[in-house]
C-alpha cells in the first residue's frame, strides 16, 4: 500500500508525506519529526535552526540568478490531531499512520490521516528535491503544537525569520485563498464534586453516546453536527427526570479543537429502573437520529453493563447540578459575519469533560474574527460555570488575522490561480485559528496568504485528502515561487 502512495504524483511530495507519517507527531510530541527535518537539512548541506520550543527553519539558497529576489517563507506545522475510532488498535506514540488509497482520495485506517498539515510539510520538502523549481531565497518554517494552542507560532522569536512574504499551506479547500482567520480562547471549568457512598439497592450502568462524525470545531461548526457531550447531557437529564440516579464518572471528547464524537457516564440507579432507562434511551436515540439524519446518521445511545467497581458516587446535588450545567452550556454558532457571506463570526465548542481527583473538568473553546466578541462569549461561558459552582479560567488566547485586500502576495497568488484554474479564486476568511494571525502580530508588515489542497474530515478519523487537488496545489505553489523570483 505504501508503494502505491509513494508512486503518486508529485512523487517527491508523496515521498515526504509517507516519510513523516512514519514518525509519531501528535501535538506536543514533535521531537522526532524535528530531528528528521534537521537531519535532512544537514544531509543536503542547508543552513537550519531550531528554537527552544521545537520550531525548525531550513534556509534554502535562491536558484542561481535569483539571489536578489525577496525571501519567501513556506510555512506549515508538523503536529497532527491524533484521533482514532473506538476499537481501532493504534498507538500514536509509536505506530506509523496506516494509509490507503480509496478512489481519488487518501485516507487512514481508523485514525486521523495527518494530511493536516502533513501535506504542507511535504510540499515544502519537495521543493528541495526538484531542480527545475525557480525561486528566490526560501525559509522553510515548520512550527509545532499548532493544533492544541498554536504554541509554536506563539513562541516564535522575532529574529527567527528574515523574510516578509509568507505562504501558509494549512488551508483545506482547493482553489481558494484565505486572507483572514478567527482568534480563539479556551475557557475551562472545574466542578468540585461532593461524594457519598454508593447507596444500597443501586446498580451501575454505562450510558454511551457513539457514532457521531465530530470534526473541526471551527471549520465544521456551522454544519450542525451533533455534540456527544450535549447529547449525553440531554439523555441524562431525561433519565433523571423519570428515574433519579447518582453519577459515578463522566467522560467525553478528547481535543479542545474537535467537536466531541463520543461521551459516556457511569450512573448508579435502582435495579428495578434499568428497563425504564433502556426504554428512555432507545426512544431518545430514535428521535435524535431523526433530528440529525443528514449530519449524523450513525448516532447511537446505548446502555451497557459495568464491570468496574465504584465505592463512591457523586451526591444527588452534584449529579443534578452537573447535568443541568452541561445541558445548558451553549455549543455551536453564536453569530454569522455581516461582512463576509457564509462566514461564522463567533462560535463556542463544548469540547471535553473528564472526571479526575474529585473534580469534573469541562473544556470549551470560543472563536471569533472580532476579539471583543470572542472575549464576550468566553465571559458568558465562565459566568454559567461559576453560577453552577465551578471555577472558570481562560487561556491567553490568540489574535485573529485581519484581511488585507490590497496585499501584494494576494494579487500575485490570485493571478496565478486565475490562470491555472481558469476562474477567479474565492478569497475568504476562515473560522479557525491560522498561525498567520500570530506570526503577523510578531512580524509587522508580513504579507501573507494561505492555501492548500482539499482535505475533508480534519481532526477526525474521517480525514482524507483529495489526490488531484494535491497536484494542483503543488503546481500553483511552484508557479507562485517562480513569479515572486522574477
Amino acid at each position: 500500500m505504501s508503494r502505491q502512495i509513494t508512486d503518486l504524483e508529485p512523487k517527491h511530495l508523496y515521498h515526504y508525506f509517507y516519510q513523516i507519517n512514519q514518525i509519531p507527531r501528535c501535538s506536543k510530541n514533535e521531537q522526532k519529526v524535528g530531528e528528521y527535518l534537521l537531519s535532512l537539512a544537514k544531509e543536503k548541506g542547508l543552513e537550519s535552526d531550531i528554537d527552544s520550543t521545537g520550531n525548525v527553519v531550513i534556509r534554502v539558497p535562491a536558484t542561481p540568478g535569483k539571489e536578489q529576489a525577496p525571501t519567501v517563507i513556506l510555512q506549515s506545522h508538523t503536529d497532527m490531531v491524533c484521533e482514532k475510532n473506538k476499537g481501532t488498535e493504534h498507538d500514536f506514540t509509536r505506530d506509523p499512520i496506516k494509509m490507503k488509497i480509496n478512489g481519488d482520495w487518501i485516507e487512514a485506517e481508523g485514525t486521523t490521516l495527518g494530511s493536516d498539515n502533513g501535506i504542507g510539510v511535504a510540499a515544502s520538502l519537495a521543493i528541495l528535491e526538484e531542480q527545475d523549481v525557480v525561486h528566490g531565497p526560501l525559509e522553510l518554517l515548520f512550527t509545532v503544537d499548532e493544533e492544541t494552542g498554536l504554541t509554536g507560532a506563539q513562541t516564535l522569536e522575532k529574529d527567527f525569520l528574515k523574510g516578509r512574504i509568507l505562504l501558509n499551506m494549512d488551508s483545506e479547500e482547493e482553489g481558494e485563498l484565505y486572507i483572514g482567520c478567527a482568534g480563539g480562547k479556551d475557557t475551562t471549568g472545574e466542578f468540585p464534586v461532593d461524594y457519598e457512598n454508593a447507596p444500597d439497592g443501586y446498580v451501575p450502568v454505562r450510558i454511551l453516546v457513539t457514532g457521531l462524525k465530530g470534526g473541526h470545531s471551527g471549520i465544521d461548526i456551522q454544519l450542525g453536527r451533533a455534540n456527544a457531550i450535549k447529547l449525553l447531557a440531554k439523555t441524562l437529564r431525561k433519565i433523571y427526570s423519570e428515574a433519579p440516579f447518582y453519577i459515578a464518572t463522566i467522560e467525553g471528547g478528547s481535543k479542545r479543537n474537535a467537536i466531541p464524537r463520543e461521551a459516556e457516564a457511569v450512573i448508579f440507579m435502582k435495579s428495578d429502573a434499568i428497563t425504564l432507562v433502556k426504554e428512555i434511551t432507545a426512544g431518545l436515540a430514535k428521535d435524535l437520529r431523526s433530528d440529525y439524519a443528514s449530519t449524523d446518521p450513525d448516532l447511537n445511545i446505548s446502555v451497557e453493563d459495568v464491570t468496574e467497581s465504584f465505592q463512591k458516587v457523586f451526591s444527588s446535588d452534584s449529579s443534578s447540578t452537573l447535568i443541568r450545567l452541561l445541558d445548558e452550556l451553549p455549543h455551536g454558532v453564536i453569530a454569522m459575519s455581516a461582512d463576509v457571506p457564509g462566514l461564522v463570526e463567533t462560535s463556542t465548542n463544548l469540547a471535553t469533560i473528564t472526571t479526575k481527583n474529585g473534580t469534573v473538568v469541562i473544556g470549551t473553546s470560543q472563536r471569533s474574527s472580532i476579539d471583543k466578541e470572542r472575549d464576550a462569549a468566553s465571559k458568558k461561558i465562565a459566568r454559567q460555570m461559576t453560577s453552577a459552582g465551578s471555577t472558570a479560567k481562560h487561556s491567553d488566547g490568540y489574535p485573529g488575522w485581519k484581511p488585507n485586500l490590497d496585499s501584494e502576495i494576494l494579487k500575485i497568488t490570485k493571478s496565478i490561480f486565475t490562470q491555472y484554474f481558469e476562474k477567479v479564486p474565492a478569497v475568504k476568511a476562515i473560522h479557525a485559528g491560522l498561525e498567520c494571525g500570530i506570526i503577523g502580530e510578531k512580524y509587522p508588515g508580513m504579507d501573507m496568504v494561505s492555501f492548500g489542497p482539499t482535505i475533508t474530515g480534519p481532526h477526525s478519523p474521517d480525514e482524507r485528502v483529495h489526490i488531484p487537488s494535491v497536484k494542483n496545489f503543488y503546481t500553483c505553489l511552484r508557479l507562485i515561487l517562480k513569479k515572486l523570483a522574477e
